[in-house]
């Protein structure tokens, strides 16, 4: 006991030492940057201070999570939102002259904040202005810059080519840079695989300051940046991309199911079905709580979309599902086809006719949310999707929601250390666990958070094990973390690093230690360095 209030005494006095010279460090790294730059007036406009009058809203803009939203939540000593990725290597040798920690943001969708908050002096590096995208129809590629969204992305291939597409995520504000370097998974999956299995070539700042390409940056690093997380080894400036064949026409569903209409028993039959089915189709699920009237004993319920996305024509696809899963009653009208570009506008609710709003980088989906993230390797019994419903009919759980997105297809294919991201063969369907609560309850949102550990510890018995996984792009500090001062141990790292990259984390580790061995590059999940 005396040992750990020794540690806990240890850490309040550096992180007090730290936020006493946190001033100076910045005033230093200023002056760094404009000694650097011969004509500071040229980024001067890019650098915010809590001084500025505009530094509030470039800083908490991109935030997606509320939670770190609050006075409370630490600042940046500067932010900088480069407009040219030759700037970006200053910035990284004046940060390491004056230790000061670097935050690497692209789009802001961290749901821990990791691109935004630290507990010690920091910097955010926003790449919010490097978004050119070049697609080459012919070669069927596309360069796309770390701050360009998930929107940009599809709007520009569309506009180059009906039949291109890119497997990404379903969010249409996810910055790339991000995205892409966590894995990036979305309606393509089950088709394509990931988006991080999709890059050609990258180019990155490394802790030297070099801008460096897949040839200059080596095999074992152009491997660790495309699903190990590429904030723990430099500053993504863009990836090169394999965009895939897609037809004209796709089709799409959404219906919804509730409790009284057996969503139980669809749930426990969805597994069987959903992972194996034709790697065509990508039928997933979201739960959330419902005002209801038609429920004894109580005014809500659970209420599931089973959604999907079929790279052929409706018909084909009536078929399919009437054969493999007529327990969900698909029919007819409730099948649509469009093109691949509206069915990114249809998973967001977004009207089809308007695929401008791709290019619209704000996200309306903010709220006060936690999540957790399993995956399941063996069917969970129906008394098994029947408690977990009934805990989302507790208080707490009222504004919550219930996710399952399922593998197989080619993902059953690539081998699990192919890149870092490990979950392939073997793995039946991703869980999501979210909690959401208002603004009124931001000051103790306790009941909330521990709701969501509650249904999460009561999948235990039904996730994986050893480790027992977790998504890397749904950051959960839950999980464990480094060290905010001093060296983080590989044992500490393993206890949540394993979870994230399974076998997979020892060569990130090796990576680490070669690419960046002072640890530059750290936050409370980087991946650490063995020096």
């Amino acid at each position: 006991m005396k040992t750990t209030q020794s540690i806990s005494a240890l850490t309040f006095i550096l992180l007090l030492i730290f936020s006493i010279s946190s001033a100076d460090d910045h005033e230093d790294f200023l002056e760094c940057i404009s000694e650097k730059f011969h004509n500071y007036s040229s980024i001067s406009n890019l650098v915010y201070t809590p001084s500025n009058s505009s530094y509030s809203s470039v800083l908490l803009t991109p935030i997606w999570n509320l939670r770190f939203t609050s006075n409370s939540t630490p600042k940046p000593q500067v932010i900088i939102t480069p407009d040219h990725e030759s700037q970006i290597p200053p910035i990284i040798l004046c940060a390491k002259e004056n230790d000061m920690e670097v935050r690497i943001r692209s789009g802001g969708h961290d749901f821990e904040a990791l691109s935004s908050v630290a507990k010690v002096s920091f910097l955010v590096i926003d790449l919010i202005k490097l978004t050119e995208i070049t697609v080459d129809v012919k070669a069927k590629t596309a360069w796309a810059q770390a701050g360009a969204t998930t929107g940009n992305l599809y709007y520009r291939i569309a506009e180059k080519s009906a039949t291109l597409a890119f497997p990404s995520g379903i969010g249409i504000t996810l910055g790339l840079g991000g995205h892409i370097s966590g894995g990036g998974s979305g309606m393509l999956m089950r088709k394509y695989g990931l988006a991080a299995d999709h890059v050609i070539d990258a180019r990155i700042v490394d802790v030297n300051g070099r801008i460096l390409d897949r040839k200059s940056m080596g095999e074992d690093l152009f491997w660790a940046i495309r699903g190990g997380g590429g904030a723990s080894f430099g500053v993504i400036l863009a990836w090169k991309l394999q965009l895939v064949d897609i037809p004209e026409r796709v089709t799409v569903f959404n219906i919804p199911r509730t409790v009284e209409q057996n969503l139980t028993q669809l749930l426990h039959r969805w597994q069987y079905v959903a992972p194996r089915l034709d790697r065509d189709i990508t039928l997933l699920i979201n739960a959330v709580v419902m005002s209801s009237n038609q429920t004894a004993g109580r005014n809500v319920t659970l209420s599931a979309s089973f959604f999907a996305l079929f790279t052929g024509g409706a018909d084909k696809l009536l078929a399919l599902m009437q054969y493999r899963f007529p327990e969900l009653g698909l029919a007819r009208e409730d099948v649509t086809e469009m093109s691949w570009l509206q069915s990114a506008l249809y998973f967001n609710g977004l009207p089809i006719e308007s695929p401008e709003i791709l290019l619209n980088r704000t996200s309306t989906g903010k709220s006060y949310m936690v999540r957790k993230t399993d995956c399941v390797q063996r069917p969970i019994p129906e008394k098994g999707f029947e408690g977990l419903a009934r805990l989302y009919f507790e208080p707490e759980a009222r504004m919550s929601t219930l996710s399952f997105v399922p593998y197989g297809g080619i993902m059953d294919e690539i081998s699990e250390s192919a890149i870092p991201f490990p979950q392939r063969a073997g793995n039946l369907f991703e869980v999501f666990y979210t909690g959401y609560w208002v603004e009124a309850d931001a000051q103790n949102p306790v009941k909330y958070i521990n709701w969501v550990n509650r249904a999460y510890g009561y999948m235990t018995p039904y996730a994986s094990k050893s480790p027992r996984c977790a998504y890397l792009n749904y950051r959960d500090i839950g999980l464990g973390v480094n060290n905010v001062v001093g060296k983080t141990s590989y044992a500490q790292a393993s206890i949540w690093g394993k979870k994230y990259f399974n076998k997979n984390f020892d060569r990130l580790v090796l990576v680490k230690t070669k690419v960046d061995p002072e640890n530059f590059f750290r936050y409370e999940q980087s991946i650490p360095s063995l020096h």
